[in-house]
């Protein structure tokens, strides 16, 4: 019952289904070498065989446990020859391939390495512990998981319907709930539910086979028979052994006693050594417990040392005990301060300050230990002086938390700080030099580098707090809308890492540009791009196949999509648009996740010119109006004299909610949230003209026929001035819209 087409394999669409890298590259024969990893029973060596089915080269096979170092040899060997002879490419596909020793992995090396063969290596281990590292690195590492049960059911089904290879000549039936123990106990593999079946369906009758067309009932005991024992699948020093412990630690960590007893059952189950766990747990009383409890490395350790004593079986009370206390103590990771610290001495390798140093040999010379406090010498034991280094003066590592024992002193911590920082910032008063150095032309060139910089800030929290509500998985299809600066596609392309990426580009010499860029890349790794519309237009169903390959994806992003001007003219228009395309082209379970910024909610030249250019109150009083009634909903089209009607009013006044309505009307569950942005702008003469300028600027226009032209000079003016001395604070939100299809 091997599958023998990719679309027979079941359970693994997240790395064979429609779009997926290792699909295409299997249904292009371009596949380079690749290590399947994963329990038994899920489809390695199938999958293997389906490659054997489908390529045009040649396939061989091995198995690890049964081929030595000449087997390797003469494959090598055939496939040289063949290669040369015939220009043909060689597959090796080696099943059990941590089951080699070095000696044999090394044999295989150079081979892969210089493209003689591709090798295709099985195994249930993590090839990152078990396989040759440079094998490793010269390979794409895919993991198949364990059956769902509707997998196995369906897998059950297929043998019992197939004439040819299964039990479809007779009329099978099941005692209701037979198959479904056979499925259960099998617990995610395939192969050892198809042997309990044809262990069940065969031992029915008196003998096998029966004739066509008979009637063979499976009762319940006879699958009860078939299939004893459950399988509990877990190793001393492989997956099962570390992906155990990981969860009983993370179980611990958030505080789930539950889960804690039952991992921690599983591993005493499996024949874990307790001073492995105790261990464990000895590290989580410090990385996780902390300060929050002191006490809880005391119970560990008595626990380990009565288990010490004591031993299985009434040893598992300490090992509950341990674990149980460690759930439920409060929790804190303060500890992970030491790391920051390592982090500061790696960039500053700072010296002792004089007075913290040994006074016991160089006091005379150096005046080491000079200006020590001897805290002891003072009330409460303690007096506020420098201990860091002067560069890390004022610098923070530990913050308490406010759980347990650690929230107790956190206020205690916190005051002795605020009078030491006090203390430290007279010391910097007292030894302050400033030095002074002026040139226009280099004050100019370093506002730049410092609004560049910001603007980049801007950028790259935009892009994560984009990626942080799509959760990009590596198997996933992504479609990047508005992707002519490219921000968002090389995110994608390495949080899709073995999905596909699409990008819309809408002008010629973007899109030249990223595909310029990507040819770098690996080819089965590039984003596919293209050209469709405008910067807010989306392709439907159709188009998508054709473009990508792909009718529907998993995720779509975009950053600033109606930036500009819509192709609707209408922005309200364009956001329903775009929603309904968004809504065609989303797989079941998809996201799709965009960041826009509404005029409305744009820097207000009211605020800049009150907080920043020290204008009269009245003067930014009646500019803020001014530009309150712009930005009003009906109020903007008016101003400028109606240009453009609805659509030119919409432009200047959507808000955040017609944007997340759209979504809702074209059948989303959206969440907005609003993002605070800030950056160092640095306003040119140029920019503050075109802003001014009535006869182009609807902005300019409301605000000239609020003001009257002295004080729209006079706002101008302010505006210029200041903006001459530097950059401004310019501060602004941006609306994040998350939706999914209901």
């Amino acid at each position: 019952m091997r599958p023998r087409v990719l679309d027979d394999i079941l359970g693994q669409d997240r790395i064979v289904g429609p779009g997926r890298l290792l699909r295409r590259s299997i249904q292009a024969d371009r596949l380079s070498s690749i290590l399947l990893y994963g329990p038994p029973g899920t489809g390695k060596t199938s999958l293997a065989r389906v490659v054997a089915n489908s390529t045009r080269s040649h396939f061989e096979s091995l198995n690890a446990v049964l081929a030595g170092v000449k087997d390797v040899r003469e494959a090598i060997a055939r496939a040289e020859e063949r290669q040369k002879l015939y220009g043909r490419r060689t597959i090796l596909f080696v099943d059990e391939v941590h089951r080699w020793n070095k000696a044999q992995q090394d044999a295989l090396l150079p081979w892969v390495e210089n493209g003689t063969v591709i090798l295709i290596g099985a195994t249930t281990e993590n090839p990152f512990f078990e396989v040759n590292r440079a094998l490793v690195s010269r390979s794409r590492i895919f993991r198949l998981v364990a059956l769902t049960n509707e997998d196995l059911l369906e897998t059950a089904r297929r043998a019992i319907a197939d004439r040819e290879r299964g039990y479809g000549r007779w009329k099978v039936e099941f005692e209701e709930g037979a198959l479904e123990h056979l499925v259960d106990m099998a617990n995610g593999d395939a192969r050892s539910l198809l042997n309990a079946l044809e262990l069940a369906v065969e031992t029915v009758g008196e003998s096998w086979p029966p004739p066509d067309g008979s009637e063979v009932r499976v009762s319940f005991a006879a699958a009860e028979e078939s299939i004893q024992r459950k399988a509990v699948l877990y190793d001393r020093d492989g997956d099962y052994h570390f992906d155990t412990i990981s969860a009983f630690i993370k179980s611990v960590r958030g505080s789930d006693a539950d889960a804690v007893l039952y991992w921690l059952a599983k591993m005493v189950k499996a024949g874990e050594d307790p001073s492995f766990i105790f261990r464990r747990m000895m590290i989580s009383a410090g990385e996780d417990v902390g300060l929050a409890d002191p006490n809880a490395i005391v119970i560990v350790q008595a626990c380990a040392a009565a288990f010490d004593r004591i031993g299985f079986p009434e040893g598992n009370f300490q090992l509950t005990q341990a674990a149980l206390y460690l759930a439920t103590a409060p929790k804190s990771n303060t500890a992970l301060a030491f790391f920051d610290a390592m982090a500061e001495v790696e960039k500053e390798d700072a010296e002792v300050p004089d007075h913290l140093r040994d006074d016991h040999r160089d006091k005379e010379g150096f005046g080491h230990g000079d200006g020590y406090i001897y805290p002891h010498a003072y009330r409460e034991h303690w007096a506020a002086q420098r201990y860091l280094p002067k560069a890390l003066a004022g610098k923070t590592f530990y913050i308490p938390s406010t759980q347990g024992y650690e929230g107790r002193i956190r206020d205690e911590v916190l005051r002795k700080r605020e009078i030491q920082a006090a203390v430290l910032l007279d010391e910097l008063d007292e030894d302050t030099e400033i030095l002074s150095w002026s040139s226009a032309a280099s004050g100019r060139e370093a506002w730049r580098r410092r609004v560049e910089s910001g603007r980049s800030a801007v950028f790259l929290a935009d892009r994560d707090a984009i990626f942080a509500a799509a959760r990009v998985a590596r198997d996933q299809r992504v479609l990047v809308a508005a992707a002519d600066d490219g921000l968002l596609v090389w995110e994608a392309s390495r949080a899709a890492s073995e999905g596909l990426v699409a990008a819309l580009a809408c002008r010629n010499e973007a899109e030249e540009t990223l595909t310029r860029y990507a040819s770098t890349l690996d080819e089965i790794e590039r984003p596919v791009f293209a050209m469709f519309g405008g910067r807010d237009t989306l392709p439907g169903q159709g188009d998508s196949e054709k473009l990508f390959g792909t009718p529907d994806f998993d995720r779509i992003i975009a950053r600033e999509p109606f930036r500009g001007g819509t192709a609707a003219g209408n922005p309200v228009a364009a956001f329903g648009l775009f929603a309904a395309r968004a809504r065609e082209l989303l797989a079941a379970g998809g996201v799709l996740v965009l960041i826009q910024s509404p005029p409305s909610q744009g820097e207000r030249i009211s605020r800049v010119l009150a907080e920043e250019c020290g204008a009269e109150t009245e003067l930014a009083g009646r500019v803020a109006a001014a530009e309150e009634a712009f930005f009003a909903p009906g109020a903007a089209a008016a101003v400028v004299g109606g240009a453009g009607g609805d659509a030119g009013r919409a432009r200047w006044t959507w808000t955040a909610e017609d944007l997340a309505a759209a979504f809702r009307a074209a059948g989303f569950s959206v969440e907005a949230s609003m993002l605070e942005r800030t950056e160092e702008r640095l306003v040119t003469e140029r920019e503050a003209a075109a802003w001014f300028d009535a006869g182009k600027s609807p902005w300019g226009a409301a605000v000239l026929a609020s003001l009257g032209g002295p004080d729209f000079a006079r706002a101008r003016e302010v505006l210029e001035r200041r903006a001459a001395n530097g950059p401004l604070p310019w501060k602004w939100r941006t609306v994040l819209i998350r939706a999914e299809p209901v």
